[in-house]
């Protein structure tokens, strides 16, 4: 089919430019990760470099619900108009992994609601929901951690992430990293964390890529940096 131009595609044009895109073997790859789709990543990015930034066209992707048409979405839109209900209804619906992970990281870092929203998802009862406050926590640690209480973040990190379901674990395992990483002053009492919790201890990790088992993540990043 023939690629739409930059402003003049339409709600219906896009869903069947990425109907053309649907390829069997990217979806078999995407579903072994929770995501629902069929569309190539690259392809997907080509697309929207090509569209570029379109808020009622985004917004008009959102609300199909498709998989591939909300990730395009989080691509072209503009982050920052977002309202904060509309943010936060946005991350209840996303229920799949690349979904969830593209709006926290592209779209909600950047809204002016970051921060009430960090802290209105932090304690969620939706474990999915919990885990975007967690990431934004994490976030914050790394860059701006003036008025976190790190010593309660461990506290938490270490009560309650062994039990913790998949998204929530990982993404408190993210925050016990960055605290270790960033923090000297908390760095023993992360490691310690981490190796009496194992928590990601045998994640399978290829070849020339960082355990995620908080010790091995934090030993080699710091390495890294004091040798740099």
């Amino acid at each position: 089919m023939a690629e739409t131009t930059m402003k003049s595609a339409t709600l219906a044009e896009v869903m069947a430019e990425l109907a053309a895109l649907e390829d069997p073997k990217a979806r078999a790859v995407n579903e072994k990760h929770g995501d629902d789709h069929g569309v190539n990543l690259g392809r997907l990015r080509a697309v929207a470099k090509r569209l570029k930034t379109q808020q009622e066209l985004a917004r008009e992707l959102w609300a199909t619900g498709d998989t591939a048409a909300r990730l395009l979405s989080l691509l072209i839109c503009r982050p920052k108009v977002f309202e904060r209900d509309v943010l936060d209804s946005m991350l209840r619906e996303a229920r799949i992994p690349k979904v969830h992970a593209w709006l926290v990281n592209y779209v909600v870092k950047k809204s002016p609601h970051a921060e009430d929203l960090r802290l209105a998802w932090f304690a969620d009862p939706d474990p999915v929901v919990a885990s975007a406050g967690w990431a934004l926590t994490s976030e914050r640690v790394a860059k701006n951690p003036e008025d976190l209480d790190l010593r309660r973040l461990l506290d938490i990190i270490e009560e309650e992430m062994r039990d913790a379901p998949d998204r929530l674990q990982w993404a408190m395992n993210t925050c016990l990293a960055q605290i270790g990483i960033e923090h000297p002053e908390f760095r023993t009492r992360a490691i310690s964390i981490g190796e009496r919790l194992e928590v990601l201890k045998d994640y399978p990790t290829p070849p020339g890529c960082t355990s995620p088992f908080a010790p091995i993540w934090i030993t080699e990043i710091v390495r890294r940096k004091q040798a740099s």
